[in-house]
């Protein structure tokens, strides 16, 4: 009633209805935890889209850091041990790096060179084999539906040919980024060698002073898993390379050692060096032995790549890496999703990498630590004046720490 005086009527413990009364507790924690995951995707869009512009010089330094995990350990030991100067020890490790590319390298020559030849003739009459197979299968494809297929081919060649201009060009600006990371890698490996513990001390420092010594501590952690995982594929692209070379001699395809280097160096670059290889040791099978040995050897290959793929990467790295084989599986394959080769080849150790991170920053044991950049106040002082951080193993076996 309008102009009434009258008092409103006093609420009841019944009518004040609190948050927990009205939304139960997993929802709360389901809605608290979904919008912090929110923020961090949206947070983590633009980051991605600057690394994906810049890939030129992000994707060098991190195959740099690959690099430099597999020679840490060289270099190390002969600047620990046997008291060399850093500068020459950094300098042995490309040496060994290098020489042991280019021996491989040499290998793969001599062996094409000094092995069986192949003429345009041989080839040819693998080639009319196999028509003649391809028309006695139900198929029945005989020359004229091949004719009729390169035909075709060429035609679309000739109505997209400004398209495949324009991809030629691109394919040379590729190339001559190829060339430019490759240079920019050696550098890269070159200062991480020499000065790496000033350049991540550089990056702790950026952080508030409190929270330091769990960043270093976290960026250890991930710095050791980084190696086992480039030691690890060592030995993948080396049971890949004794399984193909093996395949390859028991069917007695010619250049077999040449074969299996040539798996063991591609076996690196995930999806196109497993396709690139195995292809090659096809090809040689069908010019020299014919269609079923070439079947033969195509199954291989493939039996090769599913068993190091679903299996001995799973298997092998994840006890290593300290994660489950069907975490190996789902970081491999979803880097390869969205991120293409690069994705692949970096998708588990970064995978591992945060995980040790996590695993060391949440267990506290960083606690307590001194600030590992306090000599740092110049940052134009001796290189050789930056401080040092014992290694993992003896500060385990003194405070007698679990593995992270």
């Amino acid at each position: 009633m309008a102009g009434s005086t009258r008092a409103p009527r006093p609420e009841t413990w019944a009518d004040l209805e609190t948050e927990a009364d009205l939304v139960s507790r997993p929802i709360r924690v389901a809605a608290a935890w979904g919008w912090r995951v929110i923020v961090i995707v949206l947070a983590a869009i633009p980051v991605i889209w600057v690394i994906g512009k810049a890939a030129i010089v992000v994707v060098p330094l991190l195959v740099a850091l690959l690099f430099t995990a597999l020679l840490v350990p060289l270099t190390n030991m002969l600047h620990r041990e046997y008291n060399w100067p850093k500068w020459l020890a950094m300098i042995a490790g490309l040496l060994v790096l290098f020489a042991s590319i280019a021996a491989l390298v040499l290998l793969v020559v001599l062996a094409f060179r000094s092995g069986q030849q192949f003429d345009v003739d041989d080839f040819m009459r693998r080639y009319r084999e196999f028509l003649v197979w391809l028309e006695s299968t139900p198929f029945q494809v005989s020359q004229d539906v091949l004719d009729n297929a390169l035909a075709e081919v060429v035609a679309w060649v000739q109505a997209n040919m400004t398209t495949l201009i324009q991809g030629t060009l691109s394919a040379g600006t590729t190339i001559a980024g190829v060339i430019t990371g490759t240079v920019f890698t050696i550098f890269a490996v070159v200062f991480y060698l020499l000065d790496g513990r000033r350049i991540w001390l550089f990056f702790v420092s950026l952080f508030p002073r409190a929270v330091r010594a769990a960043v270093d501590g976290a960026g250890e952690r991930a710095w050791i898993s980084t190696g086992h995982y480039v030691r690890v594929q060592v030995v993948v692209a080396l049971i890949d390379a004794v399984g193909i070379f093996l395949g390859a001699l028991i069917l007695q395809v010619p250049y077999a050692l040449a074969i299996g280097i040539i798996v063991f160096l591609f076996a690196f670059v995930p999806l196109v060096g497993a396709f690139l290889s195995g292809a090659l040791a096809v090809v040689l099978a069908f010019v020299a032995n014919g269609f079923w040995n070439a079947l033969i050897m195509l199954i291989i290959v493939v039996a090769v790549m599913a068993i190091e793929s679903n299996l001995l990467q799973p298997l092998i790295m994840g006890p290593v890496m300290k994660l489950h084989p069907l975490a190996v599986l789902v970081s491999v394959s979803a880097g390869s999703l969205f991120a293409g080769i690069g994705g692949a080849v970096f998708a588990v150790p970064v995978v591992a990498a945060i995980k040790s991170m996590v695993k060391y920053i949440s267990s506290g044991r960083w606690r307590g630590d001194p600030d590992p950049t306090a000599g740092l106040s110049d940052p134009d002082d001796d290189a050789m004046q930056v401080p040092a951080r014992r290694p993992l193993v003896a500060r385990r076996r003194r405070r007698k720490e679990p593995a992270a």
